[in-house]
């Protein structure tokens, strides 16, 4: 299989894990070694999320005061923030994704935002999704996620509630509302 590399994962209706259900997940690397990416429609001040975390709190002011609002970017190293941006901010740490996405986890990337030095465009995950060998291409064979081409503007802009509705549609595939499961 080739690359997904700068696509989204759409989770497929069936998938009710706490974690994924109704996720869309940025694939930041892919090769045949796995796979890692970034959950990237669930805010930690959605229902569905709090109801996952619900002794979480998230309350560095130095944090808060420039990015709000924080995602959960997947279950693994939930300590560890990732910067999902736009390519023009690049530091030794930076992974430039693609031409449009760039990720970097470090602190100074929080100071420069906040200084007006940081990307234009951000959205910062706690945690991370990842898929030892052959794993992410078992699940996409057993059709729990599909995947596809993603825009900057489809990733940083829009309402959040939306995204996953959205991302469905686009394969056209109908979710009755009885159906909808975590938000």
């Amino acid at each position: 299989m080739a690359s997904m590399k700068g696509h989204i994962l759409i989770a497929m209706p069936h998938m009710t894990d706490p974690y994924f259900g109704r996720s869309l997940v940025f694939i930041c690397e892919h090769d045949e070694e796995g796979a890692m990416g970034v959950i990237i429609n669930k805010s930690f001040e959605d229902e569905s999320v709090k109801e996952i975390f619900p002794t979480l709190i998230i309350n560095d002011e130095a944090i808060n005061e420039v990015i709000s609002p924080m995602y959960f970017g997947g279950p693994v190293s939930l300590e560890r923030g990732f910067l999902l941006h736009s390519p023009d901010y690049l530091t030794d740490e930076t992974l430039q994704v693609t031409q449009e996405f760039s990720l970097t986890s470090n602190s100074a990337i929080i100071e420069d935002i906040k200084e007006g030095d940081g990307p234009q465009r951000f959205k910062m995950m706690l945690g991370y999704a990842g898929w030892g060998e052959g794993q992410l291409e078992r699940e996409i064979e057993n059709g729990d996620w599909l995947f596809q081409e993603v825009t900057p503007d489809f990733i940083f802009g829009g309402n959040e509630s939306e995204k996953w509705l959205s991302a469905t549609h686009s394969f056209g595939i109908e979710i009755a509302p009885s159906s909808s499961g975590l938000a």
